[in-house]
This record gives C-alpha cells, sequence and structure tokens, in this order.
C-alpha cells in the first residue's frame, strides 16, 4: 500500500497542498501529477546500439506533432506494485451495492514518468477511459476466510453467536469422505514451527507529540533497537515483536531527528497473536528470503536470471523460479512452495518497432500500436513488469521533467544518473502503463501513467505464432514441463539454499521460525474408475488413464441426431477438401449411429467475408440443419462474422473448419470423426454418459469471460442440465461491467432453467448443485455473501413453497498445489509419479475454516498434474462427503469435446466455452432458440 514508511508522509502532504484545488473538481490539467521513482535495484548497463535506429529517427520526425512537455513531478521512492485483482472489485462492488457512492478525490488521474518518474499524459490519453482489469483468480493460496462455520455446518449456515466469534478461536472445519483406496502421497507443502518461547507480540506505539512521518517514526524505534530488536514489523500504529517485553506498558524518549526536541514514546502490549493469525506476516517475511536469496520478483513470483535457461535461436529465455505462500490449514502452518518458469524474449520492443518501420514504412505508427498495445514487458533495471496502455509519441527521452526538489532532468539524463543506463535513440518515442496505487487518507486508487524507454522494455510472453510453432514450443517444454521428481528435487534445493544462506537464517531465527526439511506426507484416496455408457446399453470399463475415445468412436453415440438436411461452404482452393469431408461424414456416420445424408456443396468465387456472410444469408432457411464452413486460413473477424450470423441473426448449427485441418489424408478419417461427434452435440444430441445415482437434481456451472485487450464488458456464461443422465444442457448468458466476476444476472439464468427445466421433466428439481469457477480464495466469502442469496430467492419466484435442496462449489484450477504420489518412494527416477485420476486429498493440506477437496481428475502424459481445489461454500443439502466427491468426478466425464476426463466438472467446462464464445466472437446474447444445444463448443 503506498505510504509505508517515509513516502506515505511525503505524499499525503503533497495531497494536502493539491486537495482545494482537486475537491473544487477542477480538471486534470490543474491538478500536479505525482511521480513515483523506481526504487534502488542494482543498476544494469545495458546498450542498444543500432545503425537502423536512424530510420525510426527520420519517420518519427516526418509525422511528429510539436508541443512543449508539461513539467513532472518526482519523488524518492516506487511504491510496491499492487495487483488489483477481482477480489478487490468484488468488494467495491459489494460496496456499491450496499450504499450510494460518491466520487473520491483520490480517483482523479495523474501521470507517472520513467518506471516510476511520473508524467502527464497525453491528450488522447487523458479522454481515455481506463477500467480496472480482473487479475488471475484462485493463483495462490490466501488465508483463511474469518466467516466459516464449525465442523459440518456450512459458512453460512453459522448462526450469530458463531458469526460473532473470531475466527481463530474456531475448530477447523473436517469434512473427510472414506470411499476409493488409500495410497501415500506427498505434497509440495512445508511445515512452519515456532521455537518455544517466542511467537509474535502485537503492542500499540503512541508519539508525542505526535510524529505524521513514517519515516520518522521508524528512526526513533531504531535508536532503542538493542531493546527492540531487529526483528519487528511497524505500520505506524501497530508494532509486532517475536519477544515480549518486560513491562506491559514501556516508555522510551528521544530526539526528533530534524529539531532535536524530545519525544515521548510510549508501546502497550495487546496481546500474543497465534502463529495462523499472523500469514501476512509470514508471507512478507519470505518475500524477504527470496530477496536474500537473490531471486528477482515479477509479479507475485520469484525468478533468478543467474540460472536463466537461453534459447538464442528464438530469441527466449526461461527464468526458472519460486512461487510460495503461507497460510494455515488443517495440518497447521504450512509454506505451500512450486516450481515456477517465466519465459522471456531478449528482444526489446524498440528493436520490434524497427522491425516494424522496416516492414511497413508508410503505416508503421498504426501498426506499432496494435502490436505493441496491450502486451507485457520487462524492465531488467529494476525486474518490473508493465503492461503497455499507449504511446505517447509527442515524448522522448530528451524531453524533461521537474523533480519534487524543483530540479529539471530528461529522462535521458535520469537513467544515467540512477541507473548508469546510456539511452541510444534520443529520439524514440515512449510507452505509457496505467497503474493504480492507493494513497493514505483516500478510500479509492489514484491513476497515474508510468512512461516507459522503448530499448529499455524487453518483451515478455508468445507470440500467436511462437505459440503455433511446434519446435519452439517443444524447446520450452524442455524446461518448463517437469516431472513430480524434478518439483521434489527444485523444492529441496530451495530449502537447501534457505538453510545455508546466512541472511535467510537471520530472518527466520529473529522471528522464532523454523522450517521442515521435507515436505509434508499424507494419504490420499483413489476413487474407482467410472464406466462409460454408449449408445444401445453398450458399456465401456473405465481405465486408470480416464480415456474412452477409441470407445467413441467404435460405438454408437448414446442418443443421435439424424444429419439429412446440412450444406458446405468453401471458397475454390477447398473444393477436394469439402468433397472429400461430405464423403467421409457420410461414410464414418452409420458406424457410430448417425445418419448422414449427401451434402449441398457450395463454392465461392472469393474468400472474403462479405461472401461468405451472403452465401449464409441466401441459403439458410428451416429446412437446414448445420451449415459447415471451411476456412482457407484461420482469421478472427472472419470467424467472429459467421458465429455472429449462425448464432445470433440467423440461429443455426455451425461447423467452422480450417481447410489445414482436413489437408492431410492419412488424419482425414480420425479427424472426421471426431468432427461428427461434436456436429451430433450441436444438433441437440448426447454421445455417452456414466451413471448418476442422484434423482431429479439440476446441476449447473457458471463462468465468466473478461476481455482484458479491448476491456470491454463481461460475460457471464450459465449452463444447466435438463435431464436425469446430466447430458442435455441448457445454457443463457448475461452482460456485465469490464472486469465483474460476480454474476449480476442470476436470478435471470436460474429462473429461466428451472421453468425450461419444468418443460422438459414436468416438475421442478429437487435438489440443485452449483459449480461456480472462476473464484480465488479472497472472495469466496463475498460470493457466499452476494450470490448465494440469488439462487435462494429465485425459489419464490417459482412458488412460495418450493424449497429445494442447494449446494454451491467453487472450482478453482489455476492453484500452486501439487500432489504426488509416493508408491514408488526410494526407487530412484520413479520415486514420485502423479496420480491416477480419481485421487482426492480431503485433510492436512486444506484449509481450515473452509469445506474443502483436491481432486485430480485428469491423466497427463508429460509433465506434472495440477489437481482443481473444490470448495463447498453452501450446502443446505447436507450431502455426504463423499457423495459430493464422487459427484464431482462423474461430472469431469461428461464433457462431449473430449474422451476423457477433463480439470472441472463438464457444466464449468461448458459455461467457460460459451462465455469464451460470446466474449471474444459473438459480443451479443445468442437467440434461445439454441439454448438447449451445445452449440458452442
Amino acid at each position: 500500500m503506498a505510504g509505508r514508511g517515509g513516502r506515505g508522509a511525503m505524499l499525503e502532504a503533497f495531497f494536502a497542498q493539491q486537495r482545494p484545488g482537486i475537491e473544487g473538481n477542477k480538471s486534470q490539467s490543474e491538478a500536479a501529477a505525482v511521480a513515483v521513482v523506481a526504487g534502488p535495484p542494482p543498476a544494469v548497463t545495458m546498450s542498444h546500439g543500432s545503425g537502423r535506429a536512424s530510420l525510426l529517427t527520420i519517420l518519427r520526425n516526418q509525422s511528429r506533432v510539436p508541443g512543449s512537455v508539461p513539467p513532472l513531478q518526482d519523488v524518492e521512492e516506487e511504491p510496491p506494485l499492487r495487483n488489483f485483482s477481482r477480489g478487490a472489485a468484488l468488494l467495491n462492488l459489494k460496496r456499491n451495492t450496499s450504499s450510494p457512492t460518491t466520487k473520491s478525490p483520490a480517483s482523479e488521474s495523474s501521470c507517472v514518468a520513467p518506471p516510476g518518474v511520473v508524467g502527464p499524459p497525453t491528450a488522447k490519453m487523458a479522454q481515455m477511459s481506463f477500467q480496472e482489469s480482473s487479475g488471475t483468480s484462485g493463483k495462490q493460496p490466501a488465508t483463511s476466510c474469518p466467516s466459516a462455520g464449525p465442523p459440518g455446518v456450512p459458512p453460512r449456515a453459522a448462526g450469530s453467536q458463531n458469526a460473532q466469534m473470531s475466527f481463530q478461536e474456531r475448530p477447523p472445519v473436517q469434512k473427510s469422505g472414506s470411499s476409493g483406496k488409500q495410497i501415500p502421497a506427498t505434497a509440495n507443502y512445508i511445515r512452519l514451527h515456532v521455537e518455544p518461547g517466542k511467537g509474535v507480540y502485537e503492542y500499540e506505539v503512541r508519539f508525542e507529540p505526535e510524529v505524521v512521518s513514517r519515516g520518522m517514526q521508524n528512526k526513533l524505534l531504531n535508536e532503542h533497537i538493542l531493546e527492540l530488536g531487529e526483528a519487528k514489523t511497524f505500520d505506524g500504529v501497530t508494532l509486532y515483536l517475536p519477544i515480549k517485553l518486560r513491562e506491559e506498558v514501556t516508555r522510551y524518549t528521544s530526539l526528533h531527528p530534524v529539531d532535536r526536541t524530545p519525544v515521548s514514546i510510549n508501546i502497550t502490549f495487546k496481546r500474543k497473536k497465534r502463529l495462523g493469525e499472523c500469514i501476512h506476516l509470514y508471507n512478507v517475511l519470505f518475500r524477504r528470503i527470496m530477496f536474500a536469496l537473490d531471486l528477482a520478483r515479477i509479479g507475485r513470483q520469484h525468478f533468478s536470471p543467474i540460472n536463466a535457461f537461453p534459447i538464442p535461436q528464438y530469441k527466449l529465455e526461461v527464468w526458472p523460479g519460486y512461487v510460495t505462500a503461507v497460510d494455515e490449514y488443517e495440518g497447521g502452518v504450512q509454506l505451500c512452495c512450486d516450481a515456477s518458469h517465466r519465459v522471456l524474449r531478449t528482444q526489446t520492443v524498440h528493436e520490434l518497432m524497427e522491425e516494424i518501420v522496416y516492414r511497413k514504412p508508410s503505416n508503421y505508427r498504426d501498426l506499432v500500436q496494435k502490436t505493441i498495445i496491450g502486451v507485457t514487458v520487462l524492465t531488467r533495471y529494476n525486474n518490473r513488469v508493465y503492461r503497455i496502455d499507449d504511446i505517447d509519441w509527442n515524448q522522448s527521452p530528451s524531453s524533461t521533467f521537474s523533480t519534487h526538489i524543483g530540479e529539471t532532468i530528461s529522462f535521458k539524463d535520469y537513467y544515467k544518473k540512477h541507473y548508469d543506463i546510456d539511452i541510444q535513440d534520443l529520439e524514440q518515442p515512449l510507452l505509457l502503463n496505467r497503474m493504480k496505487v492507493r494513497i493514505r487518507g483516500h478510500q479509492n486508487e489514484l491513476e497515474q501513467l508510468v512512461c516507459l524507454v522503448p530499448e529499455l522494455c524487453f518483451l515478455t510472453g508468445l507470440t500467436d505464432d511462437m505459440k503455433n510453432d511446434f519446435h519452439v514450443m517443444k524447446e520450452i517444454a524442455m524446461y518448463t514441463r517437469i516431472t513430480p521428481n524434478q518439483r521434489q528435487v527444485a523444492l529441496k534445493k530451495f530449502m537447501k539454499n534457505i538453510q545455508e544462506n546466512e541472511r535467510a537464517q537471520t530472518l527466520l531465527t529473529g522471528w522464532g521460525l523454523k522450517v521442515d526439511s521435507g515436505t509434508v506426507d499424507l494419504m490420499a484416496r483413489v476413487l474407482d474408475p467410472e464406466e462409460i455408457i454408449f449408445g444401445d446399453n453398450v458399456s465401456h470399463r473405465g481405465t486408470q488413464q480416464a480415456d474412452w475415445g477409441a470407445a467413441a468412436t467404435r460405438n454408437n453415440v448414446l442418443s443421435a441426431v439424424d444429419l439429412m438436411g446440412w450444406m458446405i461452404v468453401h471458397c475454390p482452393r477447398d473444393t477436394r477438401c469439402a468433397n472429400e469431408f461430405a464423403g467421409m461424414m457420410w461414410k464414418i456416420g452409420p458406424q457410430m449411429g448417425i445418419q448422414v445424408s449427401k451434402a449441398r456443396i457450395v463454392s465461392l468465387r472469393d474468400d472474403r467475408t462479405d461472401s461468405y456472410l451472403r452465401m449464409l444469408r441466401e441459403n439458410i432457411n428451416q429446412s437446414l440443419q448445420l451449415v459447415v464452413i471451411i476456412f482457407p486460413s484461420a482469421r478472427d473477424d472472419r470467424y467472429s462474422a459467421v458465429k455472429k450470423l449462425c448464432c445470433s441473426e440467423m440461429p443455426i448449427a455451425s461447423q467452422v473448419i480450417n481447410s489445414r485441418t482436413l489437408s492431410k489424408p492419412d488424419r482425414l478419417r480420425s479427424v472426421v470423426q471426431k468432427i461428427a461427434l461434436q456436429i451430433n452435440c450441436k444438433l441437440g444430441g448426447t454421445l455417452w454418459a456414466v451413471k448418476i445415482p442422484l434423482e431429479n437434481c439440476m446441476v449447473c456451472g457458471i463462468d465468466s469471460y473478461h476481455d482484458a485487450t479491448k476491456r470491454g464488458a463481461s460475460v457471464a456464461a450459465f449452463v444447466s442440465s435438463l435431464n436425469q443422465t446430466l447430458t442435455r444442457w441448457y445454457s443463457k448468458v448475461c452482460f456485465q461491467g469490464p472486469g465483474q466476476e460476480l454474476v449480476d444476472g442470476l436470478k435471470t439464468c436460474l429462473i429461466s432453467a428451472l421453468k425450461y427445466y419444468y418443460d422438459v421433466n414436468h416438475r421442478f428439481p429437487d435438489r440443485i448443485v452449483v459449480y461456480r469457477d472462476g473464484v480465488g480464495d479472497g472472495q469466496l466469502r463475498i460470493s457466499a455473501d452476494y450470490e448465494v442469496p440469488q439462487f435462494e430467492s429465485c425459489f419464490q419466484h417459482i412458488s412460495p413453497d418450493y424449497h429445494p435442496k442447494l449446494s454451491v462449489v467453487i472450482c478453482q484450477k489455476r492453484i500452486n498445489t501439487r500432489i504426488f504420489s509416493a508408491l514408488n518412494a526410494g526407487r530412484g527416477d520413479r520415486g514420485l509419479e502423479n496420480p491416477p485420476p480419481g485421487t482426492i486429498v480431503d485433510h492436512t493440506i486444506t484449509r481450515r475454516n473452509w469445506y474443502d477437496f483436491f481432486l485430480v481428475s485428469q491423466h497427463v502424459r508429460q509433465g506434472t498434474v495440477t489437481p482443481t481445489h473444490y470448495v463447498v461454500i453452501y450446502d443446505s443439502a447436507n450431502m455426504k462427503t463423499d457423495h459430493m466427491q464422487r459427484l464431482t468426478y462423474k461430472l469431469c466425464h461428461l464433457y462431449y469435446n473430449w474422451p476423457g476426463t477433463i480439470r472441472v466438472p463438464a457444466p464449468c467446462q461448458y459455461a467457460h466455452k460459451l462465455a469464451q464464445l460470446v466474449g471474444q466472437n459473438i459480443h451479443r446474447a445468442p437467440d434461445e432458440r439454441l439454448s438447449d444445444r451445445l452449440y458452442f463448443l
């Protein structure tokens, strides 16, 4: 949070000077900009001399718009980069729904200069409307929820007395199953222990007379470091120490560092905190340990630039590192640590701009903006990551700004002075990054624009061409796709580095912490394989690999829709592909129980998007079941136009195929078999099923899509089952604010689903199970308080006497937990393996205050499998733990786009596919006539 240390008082003082103008609602140009200078990371001298730089300079000068550069402000330190995740957005959303909001002065925009130095926005940027983007959900374990209930009681079912009880006093929620076969296992968790006689002691600190500056407060406290010790954490009022002082109230007298007047310091003991109450302190402590191990922080993870793996032929390098998080679990306070990798490009933004200038000199500006805006870059002089939001063509490294002491300095001189970096091209434009910082005393965040120099910004991530290049991905996978044994070796190396590093040991012993020498051992359970049911009552016995791809093409589908009226549209160059596809469909369809008639094949004059749309509009009619469109190449705009027409304007089942997919004769049969299965689903058919013991139960899946690039409206998708076997599905979408994760339109979606369920079954469901994807640990409580009441209120709209049993389960798949099977422990390279599909862990590493479990539902052939974390936030049905876990695993078998198990239950994956299609391509609600088909596969 901005404001820690001396910079908080400085910023507060600055805003105090500007407040009259800001509160008077003056324009942005009247408010001075706040500047932030990057902290003290080691300087990295970088040179990017290039003979082609002059071309960029010439072209840039030809179209440069003259204009003066407003003065910039500068301060001494940069506040830590904040990640404004969906959790913060949800908290704001909940607050906004309960009380009216007023605009805070802190919502005014200001602009930042180097990664760290603040500069004014251009006129173009001043007119842009920036919306807060969503963060990665479920990426790291967070602190336990303070509102969870006692064992056996869902968090929301706890009574008011429990709600008032401090969550540290509650016993842990223990909900474990018993079905399946037990196997020995281990996980990437390390227990933390506190030495006897030590802990975390909380004190309140008061200064008389009052000292406002945090820097001055720390200086005064550090004068008594012999009594207080070096290990301490102080936020301006609360002081945490690993030891207890002899007196309940300790008083010191010091002299003010500036005017030498006496200052009285009163330190009052409050309480001793449990280990589980100090999660934040321990996470901060391990970040310091990472710094002691010479690891660079990028985002929330730490990587080792020294041990980077170069891939020079593709201008890439892979940084190995670790992601850590301390939390309290059923097995106590533990450190979750996993090996991580970051793929970086050795190409700078300046080099990329040069390539674009040589390739497209006429309209290079538009192409540069289209290519660079939205990408993430790394500045190696401070190892910080920034997202490029715009380009300021009117500023360059020669532009100057004013520091907080009134000094005028150019960007070029600033980098030379602070980082010893010589900028080569003095005519290159500056890149702009939007950053939000929180200022002490202001409720909302302040928006700032950070100015970056292109030749100091290294590109991160992979381009689409790289992702589609098999050789590039294979080379990267050699370093990033590591086995369970390799992960275990990385963990052991991490623990060894901590033990051998003197600074790291000093930090740990200062707080009385001790790290176990090995990962936590536990017993996991493996559920029995599921039997797959096809048409004609044919059953396929489940295997340990949970794969039935061959059986899906050899047997009849469960419910077939005969394809009697369909059309294939293609351009002239794909005539052969269209004819071969039609012939193969007619041949293999009956083998899977699907009758296929001859297709009507239409050839276009060209491959223009308008030609495809015109032909579809002229030929779509009531007798047509399906249109197959063969594209000569992959183009998002063409695909979006066709899908918008077929899903919204003239609703009809559509199948888009890239001609490259059909170009290999030896693979044509297997490809067409998979397409035929997909087409059967889009027409309303079903492929296979598993035994579902629950009667009159409706299972729902919810997910949302956020357009991070265009910052458009978010799309929430709702999918619900329509029959006993959970093979038919109803779907609906609703739109919401940018980056918003909570679904406001849940009532409309659920009521529509209940009515449709009644139309099909002539009764309403007795039990409803909802699987909700995309909710992180920090949002669990809000989801339970905000979304669950929407579900419950829907029942009254059906009937005052309608009270079905409701279970709401959160699915978290972007987690750092790894579970390893230890069946072959001690056998060298095969010591640890991936657990088989159906492996469940519901103790030791599960949340202390939530009813949750981990499930490994898929089989992977390379690397390490990632389990999915399920958190039951509400369960009025009091379903047995075994039944909940078994139902979840069964649903992982029912996704019809893959003949095997997937990571999440099928309704969640269906909702994900639907939200992605609408958010990326259609941008409008699909037609209701398609709602009972899987048209989005």
